[in-house]
Protein backbone atom coordinates (compact mmCIF):
# COMPACT_ATOMS: atom_id res chain seq x y z
CA UNK A 1 0.00 0.00 0.00
CA UNK A 2 1.48 3.40 -0.85
CA UNK A 3 1.24 6.08 1.37
CA UNK A 4 -1.97 8.83 1.55
CA UNK A 5 -3.40 11.27 2.69
CA UNK A 6 -5.90 8.80 4.85
CA UNK A 7 -3.00 7.58 6.80
CA UNK A 8 -1.39 9.01 9.77
CA UNK A 9 1.94 8.94 11.90
CA UNK A 10 1.62 7.42 15.16
CA UNK A 11 3.14 6.96 18.37
CA UNK A 12 7.57 6.30 18.30
CA UNK A 13 7.68 2.60 18.42
CA UNK A 14 11.61 2.21 18.56
CA UNK A 15 15.01 4.69 18.35
CA UNK A 16 18.06 3.22 17.97
CA UNK A 17 21.72 5.52 17.16
CA UNK A 18 20.68 6.49 13.43
CA UNK A 19 16.80 5.85 12.95
CA UNK A 20 13.57 6.26 14.91
CA UNK A 21 10.61 4.17 13.78
CA UNK A 22 7.30 5.13 14.14
CA UNK A 23 3.64 3.08 13.70
CA UNK A 24 1.21 3.89 11.17
CA UNK A 25 -2.81 3.51 10.53
CA UNK A 26 -1.33 0.45 8.89
CA UNK A 27 -0.14 -2.05 11.70
CA UNK A 28 2.10 -3.79 9.02
CA UNK A 29 3.99 -0.77 7.94
CA UNK A 30 5.86 1.95 9.96
CA UNK A 31 7.37 5.22 8.94
CA UNK A 32 11.60 4.86 9.42
CA UNK A 33 13.21 8.83 10.38
CA UNK A 34 16.84 9.21 9.77
CA UNK A 35 18.59 11.12 12.05
CA UNK A 36 21.75 12.94 12.45
CA UNK A 37 23.50 11.32 15.34
CA UNK A 38 26.85 9.64 14.31
CA UNK A 39 27.95 6.79 16.89
CA UNK A 40 31.37 4.90 16.21
CA UNK A 41 33.43 2.04 18.19
CA UNK A 42 29.62 0.48 19.58
CA UNK A 43 28.59 4.02 20.83
CA UNK A 44 32.03 5.20 22.72
CA UNK A 45 32.55 7.90 20.00
CA UNK A 46 29.36 10.26 19.22
CA UNK A 47 28.57 13.41 17.70
CA UNK A 48 26.25 15.06 15.10
CA UNK A 49 27.09 14.66 11.29
CA UNK A 50 25.17 17.34 9.43
CA UNK A 51 22.82 16.55 6.96
CA UNK A 52 23.19 12.58 7.19
CA UNK A 53 19.65 11.79 7.97
CA UNK A 54 18.71 13.53 4.79
CA UNK A 55 21.82 12.13 2.56
CA UNK A 56 21.44 8.12 4.20
CA UNK A 57 17.53 8.28 3.22
CA UNK A 58 17.93 9.36 -0.14
CA UNK A 59 21.11 7.00 -0.68
CA UNK A 60 18.99 4.26 1.05
CA UNK A 61 16.17 4.54 -0.62
CA UNK A 62 17.47 4.95 -3.96
CA UNK A 63 18.86 1.49 -3.41
CA UNK A 64 16.47 -0.74 -2.08
CA UNK A 65 14.76 0.67 -5.31
CA UNK A 66 18.13 -0.67 -7.87
CA UNK A 67 17.55 -4.37 -5.58
CA UNK A 68 14.14 -3.68 -5.42
CA UNK A 69 14.06 -3.80 -9.29
CA UNK A 70 16.40 -6.99 -9.94
CA UNK A 71 14.00 -9.31 -7.61
CA UNK A 72 15.75 -9.10 -4.08
CA UNK A 73 12.56 -8.15 -1.81
CA UNK A 74 13.55 -5.74 0.76
CA UNK A 75 11.28 -4.16 3.59
CA UNK A 76 11.05 -0.63 1.38
CA UNK A 77 7.87 1.04 0.05
CA UNK A 78 8.08 4.76 -0.64
CA UNK A 79 10.20 7.92 0.41
CA UNK A 80 8.07 10.12 2.05
CA UNK A 81 10.29 13.42 2.46
CA UNK A 82 14.09 14.14 2.81
CA UNK A 83 14.53 12.01 6.56
CA UNK A 84 11.26 9.77 6.09
CA UNK A 85 10.56 6.34 4.60
CA UNK A 86 7.93 3.91 4.34
CA UNK A 87 8.33 0.61 5.02
CA UNK A 88 7.26 -2.52 5.97
CA UNK A 89 7.07 -3.80 9.97
CA UNK A 90 9.55 -6.51 10.57
CA UNK A 91 10.81 -8.69 13.05
CA UNK A 92 14.53 -8.33 12.43
CA UNK A 93 16.84 -11.18 12.79
CA UNK A 94 19.50 -10.96 15.06
CA UNK A 95 22.60 -10.85 12.98
CA UNK A 96 24.24 -8.92 11.25
CA UNK A 97 25.58 -9.88 7.49
CA UNK A 98 28.50 -8.10 6.66
CA UNK A 99 30.19 -8.37 2.90
CA UNK A 100 33.92 -7.50 2.62
CA UNK A 101 35.24 -7.22 -0.77
CA UNK A 102 38.71 -5.89 0.11
CA UNK A 103 40.24 -5.77 3.36
CA UNK A 104 39.57 -3.04 5.82
CA UNK A 105 38.42 -2.04 9.48
CA UNK A 106 38.16 -4.81 11.87
CA UNK A 107 39.65 -7.57 9.42
CA UNK A 108 42.36 -5.82 8.88
CA UNK A 109 42.88 -5.34 12.78
CA UNK A 110 42.30 -8.69 13.69
CA UNK A 111 44.09 -10.92 11.21
CA UNK A 112 47.04 -8.36 10.79
CA UNK A 113 46.05 -8.07 6.77
CA UNK A 114 47.05 -4.89 4.73
CA UNK A 115 44.26 -2.61 4.77
CA UNK A 116 42.75 -2.57 1.14
CA UNK A 117 44.30 -6.03 0.27
CA UNK A 118 41.87 -7.24 -2.59
CA UNK A 119 39.86 -10.89 -1.01
CA UNK A 120 39.30 -13.45 -4.33
CA UNK A 121 35.61 -13.47 -3.50
CA UNK A 122 33.45 -11.79 -0.97
CA UNK A 123 33.57 -13.42 2.59
CA UNK A 124 30.77 -13.05 4.59
CA UNK A 125 30.77 -12.63 8.24
CA UNK A 126 27.79 -12.73 10.71
CA UNK A 127 27.64 -10.67 14.25
CA UNK A 128 25.24 -11.03 16.75
CA UNK A 129 23.26 -8.18 17.18
CA UNK A 130 23.88 -7.03 21.19
CA UNK A 131 25.07 -3.08 21.63
CA UNK A 132 25.63 -4.40 25.27
CA UNK A 133 28.31 -7.18 23.88
CA UNK A 134 29.59 -5.02 21.36
CA UNK A 135 28.22 -7.31 18.15
CA UNK A 136 30.58 -10.14 18.15
CA UNK A 137 31.58 -12.35 16.00
CA UNK A 138 30.14 -15.61 15.26
CA UNK A 139 30.30 -18.59 13.11
CA UNK A 140 26.62 -20.34 11.78
CA UNK A 141 27.03 -22.93 14.43
CA UNK A 142 26.00 -20.05 17.06
CA UNK A 143 22.89 -18.78 15.11
CA UNK A 144 21.38 -22.18 14.62
CA UNK A 145 22.22 -23.22 18.23
CA UNK A 146 20.85 -20.20 19.89
CA UNK A 147 17.92 -20.30 17.05
CA UNK A 148 18.78 -16.82 15.99
CA UNK A 149 18.12 -18.17 12.45
CA UNK A 150 17.20 -21.10 10.63
CA UNK A 151 19.55 -23.31 8.05
CA UNK A 152 17.32 -22.17 5.68
CA UNK A 153 17.56 -18.73 6.63
CA UNK A 154 21.36 -18.61 6.71
CA UNK A 155 20.75 -19.97 2.97
CA UNK A 156 18.66 -17.81 2.02
CA UNK A 157 20.67 -15.09 3.57
CA UNK A 158 23.80 -15.67 1.65
CA UNK A 159 22.52 -16.53 -1.81
CA UNK A 160 20.75 -12.93 -1.80
CA UNK A 161 23.80 -11.33 0.04
CA UNK A 162 26.02 -12.65 -2.51
CA UNK A 163 22.86 -11.49 -5.09
CA UNK A 164 23.00 -8.10 -3.49
CA UNK A 165 26.66 -7.99 -3.41
CA UNK A 166 26.75 -8.60 -7.43
CA UNK A 167 24.21 -5.30 -7.99
CA UNK A 168 25.66 -2.83 -5.62
CA UNK A 169 29.53 -3.31 -6.36
CA UNK A 170 28.70 -2.69 -10.28
CA UNK A 171 26.42 0.27 -9.48
CA UNK A 172 29.25 1.66 -7.33
CA UNK A 173 31.80 0.96 -9.70
CA UNK A 174 29.73 2.72 -12.47
CA UNK A 175 30.10 5.80 -9.81
CA UNK A 176 33.70 5.82 -9.60
CA UNK A 177 33.00 4.06 -6.47
CA UNK A 178 35.07 0.76 -4.50
CA UNK A 179 32.81 -0.99 -2.28
CA UNK A 180 35.33 -1.99 0.13
CA UNK A 181 32.58 -3.63 2.53
CA UNK A 182 29.11 -3.20 4.20
CA UNK A 183 26.75 -4.36 6.60
CA UNK A 184 22.97 -6.11 5.93
CA UNK A 185 20.25 -6.76 8.17
CA UNK A 186 17.13 -9.13 6.94
CA UNK A 187 14.22 -9.70 8.89
CA UNK A 188 10.69 -11.20 8.71
CA UNK A 189 7.68 -8.99 7.53
CA UNK A 190 4.52 -8.65 9.88
CA UNK A 191 2.99 -9.31 6.92
CA UNK A 192 4.00 -12.48 5.84
CA UNK A 193 6.15 -13.91 8.54
CA UNK A 194 7.17 -17.18 6.86
CA UNK A 195 9.35 -15.00 4.51
CA UNK A 196 12.73 -13.13 4.80
CA UNK A 197 13.17 -9.81 3.17
CA UNK A 198 16.40 -7.39 3.14
CA UNK A 199 15.61 -4.36 6.23
CA UNK A 200 17.75 -1.63 8.07
CA UNK A 201 19.38 0.72 5.15
CA UNK A 202 22.22 0.97 3.38
CA UNK A 203 24.32 3.97 2.95
CA UNK A 204 27.63 5.79 4.11
CA UNK A 205 26.81 5.00 7.36
CA UNK A 206 26.97 1.14 6.72
CA UNK A 207 29.46 0.84 3.66
CA UNK A 208 32.78 1.89 3.19
CA UNK A 209 33.03 3.40 0.02
CA UNK A 210 36.10 4.31 -1.15
CA UNK A 211 37.22 6.73 -4.98
CA UNK A 212 38.39 4.39 -6.98
CA UNK A 213 41.16 6.89 -8.61
CA UNK A 214 42.06 8.48 -5.23
CA UNK A 215 41.15 5.85 -2.61
CA UNK A 216 39.35 9.00 -0.77
CA UNK A 217 37.20 7.30 2.07
CA UNK A 218 33.40 8.61 1.58
CA UNK A 219 31.91 7.00 4.30
CA UNK A 220 31.52 7.15 8.17
CA UNK A 221 35.43 5.93 8.03
CA UNK A 222 35.67 10.03 7.88
CA UNK A 223 33.79 10.33 11.72
CA UNK A 224 35.37 7.51 12.95
CA UNK A 225 39.69 8.18 12.38
CA UNK A 226 38.75 12.36 12.38
CA UNK A 227 39.45 12.83 9.32
CA UNK A 228 37.29 15.75 8.54
CA UNK A 229 35.20 16.59 5.52
CA UNK A 230 32.73 14.17 6.84
CA UNK A 231 29.63 16.10 5.54
CA UNK A 232 31.40 16.20 2.45
CA UNK A 233 32.10 13.04 1.62
CA UNK A 234 28.29 11.96 2.20
CA UNK A 235 27.22 14.66 0.03
CA UNK A 236 29.52 13.54 -3.00
CA UNK A 237 28.19 10.16 -2.42
CA UNK A 238 24.72 11.41 -3.55
CA UNK A 239 25.77 13.91 -5.99
CA UNK A 240 27.68 10.99 -7.53
CA UNK A 241 24.30 8.94 -7.54
CA UNK A 242 22.31 11.90 -8.70
CA UNK A 243 20.76 12.61 -5.87
CA UNK A 244 21.67 16.54 -5.22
Amino acid sequence: MIWNETMKKGKQLYEGKAKVLFATSNPKQVIQYFKDDATAFNGEKKGTISDKGVVNNMVSSKLMNILGAVGIPTHFIQQLSEREQLVHKVEIIPLEVVVRNRVAGSLAKRLGRPEGEKLDRPLLEYYYKSDALGDPLITEDHALLFNWATMDDLDWIAEHTLRINDVLLGYFASLNISLIDYKLEFGRPVKEPDTLVLADEISPDTCRLWDMTTGQKLDKDRFRQDLGGVEEAYHEVARRMGLE
